[in-house]
Protein backbone atom coordinates (compact mmCIF):
# COMPACT_ATOMS: atom_id res chain seq x y z
CA UNK A 1 0.00 0.00 0.00
CA UNK A 2 1.68 3.43 -0.97
CA UNK A 3 0.74 6.80 1.22
CA UNK A 4 0.31 9.53 -1.46
CA UNK A 5 -0.14 13.29 -1.39
CA UNK A 6 -3.99 14.44 -2.68
CA UNK A 7 -3.09 15.14 -6.03
CA UNK A 8 -0.99 11.86 -6.92
CA UNK A 9 -3.93 9.76 -5.51
CA UNK A 10 -6.97 11.83 -7.14
CA UNK A 11 -4.96 11.47 -10.73
CA UNK A 12 -4.11 7.52 -9.63
CA UNK A 13 -8.03 6.92 -8.58
CA UNK A 14 -8.94 8.53 -11.95
CA UNK A 15 -6.72 5.84 -13.65
CA UNK A 16 -8.07 3.30 -11.78
CA UNK A 17 -11.44 3.85 -12.73
CA UNK A 18 -10.50 4.38 -16.72
CA UNK A 19 -8.78 0.91 -16.28
CA UNK A 20 -11.61 -1.08 -14.55
CA UNK A 21 -14.51 0.98 -17.05
CA UNK A 22 -15.09 -2.40 -19.16
CA UNK A 23 -14.54 -5.33 -16.64
CA UNK A 24 -13.70 -4.85 -12.57
CA UNK A 25 -14.49 -2.95 -9.82
CA UNK A 26 -12.75 0.12 -7.21
CA UNK A 27 -13.00 -0.33 -3.66
CA UNK A 28 -13.14 2.58 -1.70
CA UNK A 29 -12.94 3.00 1.80
CA UNK A 30 -12.84 6.03 4.19
CA UNK A 31 -12.17 5.77 7.70
CA UNK A 32 -11.22 8.11 10.78
CA UNK A 33 -7.38 7.73 11.53
CA UNK A 34 -4.96 8.97 13.74
CA UNK A 35 -2.14 7.39 12.19
CA UNK A 36 -0.32 6.47 15.30
CA UNK A 37 0.01 3.36 17.18
CA UNK A 38 -1.99 2.44 19.98
CA UNK A 39 0.43 2.59 22.47
CA UNK A 40 1.38 6.72 21.18
CA UNK A 41 -2.37 7.30 21.19
CA UNK A 42 -2.45 6.26 24.61
CA UNK A 43 0.54 7.88 25.69
CA UNK A 44 -0.83 11.57 24.41
CA UNK A 45 -4.46 10.62 26.08
CA UNK A 46 -2.57 10.22 29.60
CA UNK A 47 -0.42 13.36 28.73
CA UNK A 48 -3.51 15.13 28.32
CA UNK A 49 -2.97 16.24 24.47
CA UNK A 50 -5.76 15.88 21.92
CA UNK A 51 -5.23 13.81 19.20
CA UNK A 52 -5.67 15.06 15.55
CA UNK A 53 -7.83 12.68 13.79
CA UNK A 54 -7.51 12.75 9.84
CA UNK A 55 -9.65 10.53 7.44
CA UNK A 56 -7.65 8.29 5.55
CA UNK A 57 -8.58 6.74 2.47
CA UNK A 58 -7.78 3.82 0.73
CA UNK A 59 -8.80 2.60 -2.80
CA UNK A 60 -8.47 -0.46 -4.48
CA UNK A 61 -9.26 -2.63 -7.80
CA UNK A 62 -7.89 -5.83 -6.78
CA UNK A 63 -4.69 -5.59 -8.28
CA UNK A 64 -3.34 -2.33 -7.01
CA UNK A 65 -3.43 -0.46 -3.32
CA UNK A 66 -3.39 3.19 -2.93
CA UNK A 67 -4.22 5.49 0.15
CA UNK A 68 -3.95 9.23 1.10
CA UNK A 69 -4.96 11.00 4.69
CA UNK A 70 -6.51 13.88 4.85
CA UNK A 71 -7.09 16.87 7.21
CA UNK A 72 -9.51 18.88 8.47
CA UNK A 73 -7.96 21.85 6.14
CA UNK A 74 -8.19 20.00 2.89
CA UNK A 75 -11.61 18.22 3.05
CA UNK A 76 -13.90 20.52 1.23
CA UNK A 77 -11.27 20.55 -1.71
CA UNK A 78 -10.75 16.71 -1.86
CA UNK A 79 -14.42 16.13 -1.30
CA UNK A 80 -15.23 18.29 -4.32
CA UNK A 81 -12.41 16.56 -6.42
CA UNK A 82 -13.92 13.23 -5.27
CA UNK A 83 -17.08 13.93 -6.40
CA UNK A 84 -16.15 14.90 -9.65
CA UNK A 85 -13.79 11.73 -10.20
CA UNK A 86 -17.70 9.91 -9.51
CA UNK A 87 -19.57 11.43 -11.56
CA UNK A 88 -17.59 11.52 -14.80
CA UNK A 89 -17.11 7.64 -14.33
CA UNK A 90 -20.19 6.32 -13.04
CA UNK A 91 -21.68 6.33 -16.48
CA UNK A 92 -23.44 2.58 -15.68
CA UNK A 93 -25.78 4.41 -13.24
CA UNK A 94 -27.71 6.56 -15.76
CA UNK A 95 -31.26 7.44 -14.93
CA UNK A 96 -33.25 5.75 -17.21
CA UNK A 97 -36.98 7.44 -18.60
CA UNK A 98 -39.58 7.60 -16.29
CA UNK A 99 -43.14 6.77 -17.69
CA UNK A 100 -45.71 8.24 -17.01
CA UNK A 101 -48.36 6.04 -15.19
CA UNK A 102 -51.58 7.97 -16.72
CA UNK A 103 -50.62 7.25 -19.93
CA UNK A 104 -49.80 3.48 -19.45
CA UNK A 105 -53.03 2.49 -17.50
CA UNK A 106 -54.90 4.19 -20.10
CA UNK A 107 -53.68 2.16 -22.48
CA UNK A 108 -53.88 -1.35 -20.91
CA UNK A 109 -57.52 -0.31 -20.08
CA UNK A 110 -57.77 0.43 -24.28
CA UNK A 111 -56.19 -2.86 -24.59
CA UNK A 112 -58.80 -4.65 -22.50
CA UNK A 113 -61.62 -3.07 -24.03
CA UNK A 114 -60.29 -3.92 -27.11
CA UNK A 115 -59.81 -7.77 -26.31
CA UNK A 116 -63.42 -7.85 -25.02
CA UNK A 117 -65.23 -6.77 -28.22
CA UNK A 118 -63.08 -8.98 -30.40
Amino acid sequence: MVLLQLDPFLNELTSMFERSTEKGSVWVTLKRSSLKSKVQRNKLKTDGETIEYRCLIRATDGKKTISTSVGAKDHQRFQASYATILKAHMTALKKRERKDKKKTAGAKKKRKVQRNTV
